[in-house]
């Protein structure tokens, strides 16, 4: 037996459609849920500042691709890949022909995804969906700084902040902002 998460490739926005076609094949008895444990389509939460409100969305980080942790037997794996493969809007598994048999991805990727999705704790922050430069004129929405305004003076994505220099008292002064508390001029 074989146990690990597969990448399966899918037609771009069927993911959601697939998930629930093997999960009903699974209640059905077409699949085998001893060979099929479980079924995960990628998700990360994003953070859209529109008209100075925030909205946190879902969005898919690997649209057309869905994992998929199988246990897939030595003998026999065959009649579960082609069962899959075989549903409308799945191309196939990443990595391999229809002939040979998947290969699962390593445990330190299917850990990071699975971070990054939220599914297992660990380092996970929305990540927002505007771009930044230095140079660029901001106006601070949220915060003790609210209704300033300033020129981004430096960009650090891995903490989600900002340093602007805005006026206060007449004196420009270098103020660390989180990304999702500004919004572009």
């Amino acid at each position: 037996m074989a146990k690990g998460w597969y990448i399966l490739h899918t037609y771009s926005g069927y993911e959601g459609k697939i998930e629930r076609t093997i999960r009903s094949m699974i209640e059905n008895g077409d699949l085998s849920s001893d060979i099929v444990l479980d079924i995960k389509v990628p998700v990360e939460d994003v953070v859209e500042v529109r008209d100075g409100k925030k909205r946190t969305v879902s969005k898919k980080f690997l649209p057309g691709y869905i994992m998929i942790e199988l246990d897939l037997p030595d003998l026999g794996w065959k009649p579960v890949c082609s069962a899959i493969r075989r549903i409308q809007g799945v191309t196939g598994f990443v990595g391999t022909n229809s002939n040979v048999r998947p290969r699962p991805i390593s445990n330190d990727e299917a850990i990071a995804l699975l971070q990054k999705s939220g599914e297992i704790k660990g380092e996970r922050s929305a990540r927002v969906k505007q771009t930044f430069a230095v140079g660029e004129q901001v106006k601070i929405i949220d915060g003790p700084f609210i209704s300033f305004s300033g020129s981004i003076e430096e960009v650090n994505l891995e903490k989600n902040k900002l340093r602007v220099t805005v006026g206060i008292f007449g004196r420009a002064t270098p103020v660390e902002v989180d990304l999702t508390q500004v919004e572009k001029i």
